[in-house]
Formats: C-alpha cells, structure tokens, sequence
C-alpha cells in the first residue's frame, strides 16, 4: 500500500499544484470563454494520459521515450509561446482571437502535465496484476487503496491551492504562475535533452548532461519548492487575515468579512496540512517502506571489448537473474540483466532500470523478477519489451552462443546510472 501512496504522490502532486494555480489564475483573470478552454485542454490531457497508459503497457506500439520528448517540446513551448501572448501588447488586444491565444497555450501546458503525471498512475493496477492475476486479493486491494489516497492527497492539494491562489493579490498570484510553470520547465528541459541524447539526436553536452544529472538525482526537492511556494502563499494570506482593515457599513457586511477570511485561513490551513503530507510521504514514508533487498552482485561478462559485451550462454542458461554491467571512463557502472524466459531459449535483457522507478533495479524471489523500488511482479515474458516498469530496452544481438550487447547502446543511459 505506501508503495504505491508513495509513487502516486509523486507522480500527482506537483501536478495538482500547477493545475491548481492554472485554475485560480484563470477563474480571476479570465472571462467564461477562457475557462471553458483551459479547462476543455486540461480534460483531453487527462484522456490523452489514459490511452498513452493502454497504449505503452498492454501493446509495443509506443515507444515511452519519443512520447515523452512531444510531451517535453510542447510543454516548453507552449511556455515560451504563453509568455510572448501575456504580454500586454497580445493580452490586452482587442481581437478576441489574439487575447485568447495566452489561454490556448496554458491549456496546452496543462495538456502536458495531466499526459505525463496520469499517465503513470492509470497503469498501476496493471501493474500489480501482473503478479496478483485477480483484483480480488488482499495485495491487490491495498495497492489500490494507496493510490486512492494518493489522488485524493492531490485533489485537495489543487483545490486548496486554487482557493488560496484565488485570494492573493494580482501581482502576487502571477508570480505563484511563473514560479510553478518555471519548476515544471526545469524539470522538462531535463527530460528532453535525456531523450533527444537517448535516440541520438543530438550529440552531448556536458553543461546540459550535469544539469540533467543534477535535476535526475533532485527531482524530489523541485516537488518540494513547488509545495513550499504554495505554502508562504497560504501564510502570507494567514499573516494578512489578522491585519485586515476592510472598510463596511453595517454589521451584517462586517460579519461577511470575517466569514469570507475565515474561509480563506481554511483553505490555507488546507493548502498547507496537504503539502506537509505530500513531503511527510516521499520522505518519512519512502524511508519506511524502504526494503531491505540486497541487489545481486555484479557478474563477469565472458568479454569486454573497445566496442561490446560479451556474455555467453552458459553463463545465463539456468533461468535465474543475472546482472551485469560496464563501467564508463568517469567510473560509473551501467548495468543490465540477462534471464532465460521459462520455456523457451529466448532471454529476457533489458536495463537493470525502468522509466517508471529509475535505477533502482530488480531482484529475483520465488522464480519472480521484482522491481526493487515500487515491488511489482514483471511478467519475464514480457522483459525486452517497451512499457510499464518493464525493463528499459537496451540493444543486443545473438550471435554464436553469446548475447552481444553494443557499448554505445549502454552509453546512452549513463546519466541514469550517475
């Protein structure tokens, strides 16, 4: 269960504060016509996470990197473009078209965040199916009761976070946007240029490759200012609510008043208990629902050259799981498994990390193959195929009793192994 409160939190709740700031923003900002159209994005973003979830676990047909880098490129831009139409020369034109054009771009970054965060969490019964094979088991129920609370931590959170947005002042509330929107394009810069160097598209660059390095390995603490921007707002309103000098004329408006800042210190006071779970999660709940797995050692490939790994047959022909892995230049092990698929001589290779978990790797019990982070069953057959918390594909031939894996293949994911 805290394993998948856990990974859902995560995957949601920096989400559900960009949405929550979106919304709050436009229900102030914007007129029926603006809403209806961020609102309309963020909705086609949810449907869209959905069917990239179908799509990259129950088929092959989706390749989780290429879909990331559309969803990364049009975040960014659609950032760049949602700057450029907020200044006042586009916000303030008289053509309706022109003055909507801002809102059609915020939708489209909120298109984005919905894509990539839902995406994760709509696949995590599946997931846990993968090993329970019936949802009605006790495992199965209270992975699922865990990310319910999940989605319910993140709910609250967007509508804590609206509410309170909804009261700070103009000035204010833009810069909460821009603040959040500029943490989600940290995040997104990093991602895109991992994918753009994964399929070689590029070539590396060693400013962008320890920025990416430094936001991969510190991605919580870019959730974390997310949560503690919302939560100076929330004080800010608190601190504001006891030196208010609000001018009325009767009782019955002072009255109105004080119920309007009383409901304005809930919502913060709400805004403020969800972020302290959100962290209260991804710290003291992830350190103890940390397992205590030993990840099999490293084993010797039969042969390392300037251009592959080598590992035979016999090494790997016993239907267990083997890791092995090659060190780079600057010291670090990339790694990779090997198993036999059950009946059959055809084998399971793959990263020994996941998209979904990073690279915490996997561990075998009872014949099973178990991610080391979030404790899902991988289906061995499955192992070398796109989605889930599969295995990342990697590169390989077979070719005269020996499985031949390309350096430069492994290359391409050193930055996750950093």
């Amino acid at each position: 269960m805290l394993s998948y409160l856990i990974l859902t939190t995560r995957a949601l709740v920096m989400a559900a504060v960009i949405m929550g700031v979106s919304f709050g923003y436009t229900r102030i900002k914007g007129n029926i016509y603006h809403k209806r159209i961020v609102f309309g994005f963020t909705i086609v973003g949810i449907i869209a996470s959905a069917v990239i979830a179908y799509f990259r676990n129950a088929t092959s047909k989706l390749d989780s990197a290429i879909m990331n880098g559309w969803l990364y490129s049009v975040s960014l831009v659609s950032l760049v473009l949602f700057f450029v139409f907020s200044l006042k020369a586009f916000a303030n034109s008289k053509n309706r078209v022109i003055s909507s054009l801002r809102w059609v771009f915020l939708g489209l970054i909120l298109t984005t965040v919905a894509a990539y965060a839902m995406s994760d969490v709509w696949a995590y019964p599946y997931h846990v199916l993968l090993s329970e094979k019936t949802i009605i088991s006790t495992d199965f129920l209270l992975s699922m009761i865990g990310m319910i609370f999940g989605i319910i931590l993140a709910a609250v959170m967007l509508i804590a976070t609206m509410k309170t947005v909804m009261r700070m002042k103009e000035r204010e509330m833009e810069c909460i946007l821009w603040l959040e929107l500029l943490l989600n394009a940290a995040l997104r810069i990093s991602g895109l240029y991992s994918v753009l160097i994964q399929k070689k598209i590029i070539k590396s660059n060693h400013t962008l490759f320890t920025y990416t390095v430094f936001v991969k390995n510190n991605s919580d603490r870019f959730i974390f200012a997310s949560l503690l921007v919302i939560v100076i707002a929330a004080i800010c309103l608190f601190v504001r609510s006891f030196n208010r000098s609000e001018p009325y004329r009767n009782p019955a408006e002072k009255r109105k008043i004080k119920a309007r800042w009383r409901s304005i210190r809930r919502w913060g006071l709400a805004a403020v208990i969800a972020s302290a779970v959100g962290v209260c999660n991804l710290t003291v709940v992830e350190a103890m629902n940390a397992t205590d797995v030993t990840l099999s050692p490293i084993e010797d490939a039969t042969a390392v050259d300037d251009e592959n790994v080598y590992v035979s047959f016999e090494l790997v022909n016993d239907g267990h799981l083997h890791r092995f892995a090659y060190e780079t230049k600057d010291g670090v092990a990339i790694r990779f498994i090997v198993i036999q698929k059950p009946g059959s001589s055809s084998y399971g290779i793959g990263l020994d990390a996941c998209d979904v978990c990073g690279e915490t790797g996997y561990y075998e019990k009872d014949g099973q193959v178990v991610c080391n982070l979030c404790d899902v069953v991988m289906n061995i057959s499955t192992i070398g195929f796109k989605g889930g918390c599969n295995p990342i594909v990697i590169p390989y031939e077979i070719a005269q009793g020996q499985i031949i894996v390309p350096i430069s293949g492994l290359m391409e994911y050193e930055s996750e192994f950093k």
